[in-house]
């Protein structure tokens, strides 16, 4: 086998845009990114269903579909 071929592996801090840091592996010491897990709309919960409810609601008038809520 080759020797030296290898990049180096550290133990990489990854910093959000929000604040949040964790610890992984990664052939790069530091790690920015903009969006994680605890800021990303998918998974806080707080996804933005006002537009995609605009369109549905358009989509119900154009073709006649009423809500039975």
């Amino acid at each position: 086998m080759k020797s030296n071929i290898h990049p180096k592996y550290y133990q990489a801090t990854v910093t959000c845009n929000c604040g949040n840091t964790f610890v992984t592996g990664s052939t790069r010491k530091e790690i920015h990114v903009e969006v994680c897990s605890k800021c990303h709309s998918f998974y806080t919960g707080t996804q933005k269903t006002a537009a995609a409810k605009g369109r549905i609601d358009r989509f119900n008038r154009k073709y006649g579909f009423t809500s039975n809520n």
